[in-house]
C-alpha cells in the first residue's frame, strides 16, 4: 500500500501490525494476534477518522492515488466481449484514450475512457492520462458509430487535462476537444459519464457532457488544477490548498452546485483500498442511469442533456 502523507499516522499503526505478524511466521512459539488485532482496530478507527473529514487538497491527493482502480480495470470488471478499436483515421492512435465497443449487463454499449497507466512503462505510454487531439477524435469517431447503432455510450474520466505539448497544439487540440465536447450534445444514445479520479479542465468535459454525470466520493472535477491555479492567483503552486477549497471542486460541492448527478460512495479509506467494491458500486450506479434513461427517445435524451448544461450555474452553495 502506498502511503499519502496525511496518512503516515496510520502507516505506522498498520506497519507495526504487520511487524508483529511476520514475527510469527518466523516464530511460530510468539503468539502476536491479540497486540496485532488491537493495532488493527487503531487503524481501522483512524483511518476513519481520516476520511471521514477530508478537506478539498486531501481529496485531491486520494484522487491521483496511483493505485485507485483505472479506467482498463473498470472495463475488465464491469464490461464483457470488450473490442477495443483504435485511431482516428486521420493521424494515429492515442493510448491516452481507451475504448471500443462491449456489453454491460449483457447489454451492447460503446465505453470510452483516460487510461493513466499503472507502472512507469505504461504510464509513459499512456502519457499520463492526458490526451492528444488524435484522442478526441477517435472519441468522436466511436460516439458517430454509437449513435448510428443506437449504442449507449459510458464514458469514464480521470486525466489532469489534455496534453499541451507542441505537436498536440499543432494538430489543433482546442479544436478536437470543442468537437468532442459538440459530439456528446449531439448524439441521440443515453450517455453517462463517471468521473473515476481527476476531472481536469477541457479534456474532462470532452467526455462528460452527458445526460448523467456521477462521480466517485473522493475523485475532483475542475477547470484546472490546484497547483495550476495556485500559480496563476498568487504565483506560488505551494498555495494549493488555498486553491483547492476555493475551487470547489469536490464531488460533495459539485452536486450542491448542481454540476453533476451522483455521488458514488467509495470504501472507507478510498477506492485504492476495496477497487472490488468501488467498482461494483460504480456499476450498479451506472446500470440505475441507463434504466432512468430507458423511456427516453431520441429527441426527449438530446434535449435533456442540452437543458442540463444550459441550467448549470443557477444553483449556489448554501
Amino acid at each position: 500500500m502506498t502511503y499519502l502523507d496525511f496518512e503516515k499516522p496510520l502507516a505506522d499503526i498498520e506497519g507495526k501490525a504487520e511487524e508483529l505478524r511476520n514475527m510469527a511466521e518466523k516464530d511460530k512459539a510468539v503468539d502476536v494476534e491479540k497486540e496485532a488485532a488491537a493495532l488493527d482496530k487503531k487503524a481501522g478507527a483512524l483511518l476513519k477518522e481520516l476520511y471521514g473529514s477530508l478537506d478539498p487538497w486531501r481529496k485531491a491527493q486520494v484522487a491521483r492515488h496511483p493505485e485507485r482502480p483505472h479506467c482498463s480495470d473498470y472495463i475488465a470488471a464491469l464490461f464483457t466481449e470488450y473490442t477495443p478499436l483504435a485511431g482516428d483515421r486521420a493521424f494515429g492512435d492515442d493510448h491516452a484514450v481507451m475504448g471500443g465497443l462491449a456489453r454491460f449487463n449483457d447489454r451492447p454499449c460503446v465505453v470510452i475512457g483516460h487510461e493513466k497507466g499503472n507502472d512507469t512503462k505504461s504510464r509513459i505510454e499512456r502519457n499520463f492520462g492526458m490526451a492528444r487531439p488524435e484522442g478526441y477524435r477517435k472519441a468522436i469517431r466511436l460516439m458517430d458509430m454509437a449513435d448510428r447503432f443506437n449504442l449507449p455510450v459510458i464514458t469514464l474520466v480521470d486525466t489532469p487535462g489534455a496534453y499541451p505539448g507542441k505537436g498536440a497544439e499543432e494538430r489543433g487540440q482546442s479544436e478536437a476537444i470543442a468537437r468532442s465536447t459538440e459530439k456528446c450534445l449531439q448524439i441521440g444514445v443515453p450517455l453517462i459519464s463517471v468521473i473515476i479520479g481527476e476531472g481536469g479542465s477541457g479534456g474532462a468535459v470532452a467526455f462528460a457532457t452527458a445526460n448523467r454525470i456521477l462521480m466517485l466520493e473522493h475523485s475532483i472535477y475542475s477547470v484546472i488544477s490546484p497547483e495550476g491555479c495556485a500559480s496563476i492567483l498568487w504565483k506560488d503552486a505551494e498555495k494549493m490548498r488555498e486553491a483547492a477549497e476555493a475551487l470547489r471542486l469536490t464531488a460533495q460541492d459539485l452536486k450542491k452546485l448542481g454540476i453533476i448527478d451522483g455521488i458514488v460512495a467509495e470504501p472507507v479509506g478510498g477506492a485504492q483500498r476495496d477497487p472490488r467494491k468501488a467498482m461494483e458500486a460504480v456499476g450498479k450506479d451506472i446500470a440505475a442511469a441507463l434504466k432512468d434513461m430507458e423511456s427516453k427517445d431520441r429527441k426527449a435524451l438530446i434535449a435533456d442533456r442540452r437543458r442540463k448544461f444550459l441550467d448549470m450555474g443557477k444553483k449556489g452553495l448554501s
